[in-house]
């Protein structure tokens, strides 16, 4: 893959947004922000040990359990 200059790069992607219909160029808009919000950068785990033990077992296997319940459905309308 040939790597350019942030400048050529954002120019090359302009021109390509200038010639896509408007219905694309929306596509592209929530595509990339989309992307922006997945680049972000969290805290490195190192500053997360000072919490290691502090959920009980039971707290954990609850939150688990919640998680799985409410984190494996699709909604049609998120796109």
């Amino acid at each position: 893959m040939i790597r350019m200059h942030d400048a050529a790069l954002k120019d090359e992607l302009l021109k390509h947004l200038e010639h896509m219909p408007p219905e694309l160029q929306q596509r592209m808009l929530e595509l990339s922000r989309a992307m922006a919000r997945s680049a972000a950068r969290g805290i490195p785990g190192k500053q997360l040990l000072r919490f290691s033990g502090t959920l009980s077992p039971d707290d954990a296997r609850a939150m688990a359990e919640l998680i799985e319940q409410g984190c494996e459905r699709v909604d049609p309308d998120e796109w």
